[in-house]
């Protein structure tokens, strides 16, 4: 290999990361080089004013992603540096594209298959260099940080997208409409023997024939293939009690994190997290391996991944319901031959408690209980479109980005519909990834005619992208555009009373409306310790009686036309 096209990882002393200005750097050197293997450029900027630079390697020098599409080649997608103090994955990739460079055979082994990747995701926390942002892990000697620009993770942004940055991938990946993604990172939490584990989109809830082949096919040839080259790799190591002893789940990876966000494309997702406290070298060539088993899988077995995301597209255009929701199946637990250390627990020397460690001189390996079944518990019938009324533009902005067929309606128009009432919401207490997120929501069903305007946006069902529709907008979908704070407005009453007045008129409105003092009595019956309450019974008043009703009042704005 010529010097100059060593990696700077390549050239260090196996504890060093690429800068940035390096790494981009020495992509447009390979590009140059090798024109007819690489193409190479900015696909957008940064929240910080900074390019975001994609890269493709073709085995036969087509680039161009309309007719990459038009002949159905597949698309296998690397992406790197979403944390860029997890970096491993960065310098493995541009060793991987260089090799794509210099050896036509591994080259030629690409087929059709088209390699697309972002060398280093998260510029703006690239440049936030330094070694201390990653508490509890070895290695390497300089790395940048986890937040962006404006201190959010992006690897919770892709459904709320509030950096320019997940705009950006929201709409590169919709344009090249990946069939695997690998996204790299490295782990925080137990210790164990593995260097390597594997976060992979939940099989229950990428569901039907695409997720049995998941589970059944794909998953078991990873973990054979990682084996045999020396590095054995466990499920990611999440705990269901202190330690792996007790078990392990399968990470329920929701569409905030991008898995899951490759999910409501049809996408099989992976998230291979080395372990940080194995050394930076072992986690570099364990990265390499898990990225190429994954596209050699893909490259063998192009075509029938392709054909299972086109089955699960065509089954979601006619299905009469979808699934929006999963929780795990504690009643039903597999198992899986794990290597672990022992865990002790001994007094803290720094305050009164009992700490967990591990002891590395007492390895063992035996069956744990995995529990990897994650049945569907919220399901909604499937309405046959969505309007989403043009003032909600932040959410009509998310759709287009993702591709969401939709069309504006031409005229005022009267519409039977069914709408949600917010019946009650509970939000986390303090601020999480910008928003005061909602943990729970409960809704009540209502049907109704109203007015859909000229301008409004109506959004059929019968699509290639209901998925991402459909978990979007679906209020208990677990990142709905409502849990993330996009129609907070509608749970604020804007009218208010006055009490000396009010007091006098609530007596009317109870002589008035039959079904108001039904509903008082109730209240008041289970209630009894608030009737002393002037403020709480006012409310309860106020806030039920229809002469003063305010219609868009935990009215969920998208409405279901079915």
């Amino acid at each position: 290999m010529p010097n100059q096209l060593q990696t700077p990882y390549e050239k260090g002393n196996g504890n060093q990361t690429t800068t940035l200005a390096e790494c981009i750097a020495y992509y447009h050197e390979l590009a140059r080089r090798f024109p007819s293997i690489l193409s190479f450029g900015p696909v957008g900027t940064s929240d910080a004013g900074h390019p975001i630079h994609a890269g493709v390697i073709s085995a036969d020098g087509v680039f161009e992603r309309a007719r990459i599409k038009r002949e159905g080649r597949s698309v296998f997608f690397n992406n790197n540096g979403i944390h860029p103090g997890e970096p491993e994955g960065v310098d493995a990739c541009m060793a991987l594209v260089r090799d794509f460079c210099l050896e036509p055979e591994r080259l030629a082994a690409l087929g059709k298959t088209v390699f697309l990747f972002v060398p280093l995701y998260n510029v703006d926390g690239s440049l936030n260099r330094a070694n201390t942002s990653r508490v509890n892990q070895e290695g390497p000697e300089q790395f940048g940080f986890r937040g962006n620009s404006r201190h959010l993770d992006l690897n919770r942004d892709f459904v709320k997208c509030d950096t320019l940055t997940a705009q950006v991938f929201n709409q590169l990946f919709t344009a090249w409409d990946p069939d695997v993604m690998v996204d790299t990172h490295t782990s925080n939490g137990a210790d164990y023997q593995y260097t390597m584990t594997l976060i992979h989109t939940q099989a229950d809830k990428l569901g039907g024939g695409l997720g049995d082949f998941l589970r059944d096919t794909m998953l078991p040839a990873l973990f054979g293939e990682m084996e045999r080259r020396g590095w054995p790799t466990t499920p990611y190591v999440n705990p269901v009690k202190d330690s792996p002893d007790h078990g392990i789940a399968e990470f329920l990876e929701t569409p905030r994190f991008s898995t899951g966000y490759a999910a409501l494309h049809h996408t099989i997702g992976f998230m291979p997290e080395t372990h940080m406290l194995k050394p930076f070298s072992d986690r570099y060539q364990s990265m390499r391996a898990l990225v190429e088993t994954a596209l050699d899988f893909t490259v063998r077995h192009a075509g029938q991944i392709q054909a299972l995301r086109h089955a699960a597209r065509e089954q979601g255009k006619t299905s009469r319901n979808w699934a929006v929701h999963w929780a795990m199946d504690e009643s039903r637990a597999a198992s899986f031959l794990f290597k672990g250390y022992a865990a002790r627990y001994s007094a803290s020397l720094i305050g009164d408690y009992t700490r967990l460690s591990y002891d590395r001189s007492a390895p063992w390996e035996r069956e744990i209980a995995y529990y990897n079944r994650f049945p569907a518990d919220v399901v909604v019938d499937t309405p046959r479109a969505y309007i989403v009324p043009q003032a909600w533009r932040e959410a009509i902005e998310r759709l287009e980005w993702n591709g969401v067929q939709m069309e504006r309606i031409d005229a005022d128009k009267l519409v039977d519909v069914q709408y949600y009432h917010i019946a009650s919401v509970t939000s986390r207490a303090s601020a999480y990834e910008g928003h005061m997120f909602h943990d729970d929501v409960q809704l009540e069903k209502r049907t109704a005619q109203l007015m859909a305007h000229a301008g409004d946006v109506w959004i059929p069902l019968d699509q290639d992208k209901a998925r991402y529709a459909i978990e979007t907008l679906e209020p208990q979908g677990h990142d709905s555009f409502f849990r993330w704070g996009f129609f907070n407005s509608v749970l604020e009453k804007k009218e208010a009373y006055s009490d000396y007045v009010f007091e006098d008129h609530a007596l009317e409105l109870l002589r008035d409306e039959p079904r108001l003092k039904a509903k008082f009595d109730a209240w008041k019956a289970g209630n009894a310790a608030l009737q002393s309450d002037q403020s709480a019974v006012l409310d309860f008043i106020f806030a039920n009686c229809e002469r003063y009703a305010e219609p868009e009042w935990r009215r969920y704005p998208v409405l279901s036309v079915f």
